[in-house]
């Protein structure tokens, strides 16, 4: 049983190895079953196709999203805090799968849905944590109460993926890192969505600290 298990394991990871490389069109199951070690009879005891394949690897993306989540930990009174530590969580789980994002965002028209699960798998359970967190703060008077929090964590994680993309895109010279850039979009982000003014933010952040 762990031998199974171990070898439903390596074809998983071997499988989104081979679709960052090649793409879902590109991607056989015989590349798989070579990277992963085994044949495709193999592959095919525990798969009965590509796109189960392809399910079973998006699958591992939620379950190693749903683990981050536990690492955020509770929530504080502090907006800008909370919204830099989930902004740094967020990232490093784009990251994570920045291959496997990057070749599907290309192959989104000729297969949106699957373009869309990965990528929204990857992040939305995190996304969920922000948005009832957006809520709350909004039945506190935090957040302004006109803001939609769905589309504002849209706003806010379309902002840190087009970030994540340009920075670890080969030969681009930056001339600001990976924690400018977070601080800024948070720093943005705050601004438009609270109803504190900057300087009883400023406050209260340092008070916190």
């Amino acid at each position: 049983m762990k031998s199974s298990a171990s070898t439903r394991n390596r074809l998983i990871d071997a499988a989104t190895q081979v679709f960052a490389e090649a793409g879902v069109q590109g991607a056989t199951t015989r590349e798989i079953a070579r990277v992963a070690g085994v044949n495709e009879v193999t592959l095919f005891r525990h798969f009965a196709s590509k796109e189960q394949l392809l399910s079973a690897v998006i699958a591992q993306v939620l379950a190693v999203q749903t683990e981050a989540i536990s690492h955020l930990g509770g929530w504080t009174q502090n907006l800008q805090l909370d919204l830099k530590r989930y902004a740094e969580l967020y990232d490093s789980a784009l990251e994570a799968h920045q291959d496997l994002i990057r070749t599907l965002i290309g192959e989104a028209k000729r297969r949106p849905e699957v373009a869309q699960g990965v990528i929204q798998g990857a992040t939305q359970p995190l996304k969920e944590k922000l948005i009832a967190h957006l809520k709350n703060n909004q039945m506190q008077g935090v957040v302004r109460s006109d803001l939609d929090p769905i589309l504002a964590v849209d706003t806010f994680t379309g902002m840190l993926l087009a970030g994540m993309l340009r920075r670890t895109m080969p030969f681009l010279s930056l001339s600001y890192d990976r924690d400018h850039y977070i601080a800024t979009c948070v720093e943005i982000f705050v601004r438009g969505i609270s109803t504190l003014s900057p300087d009883v933010e400023t406050t209260a952040k340092n008070h916190n600290n």
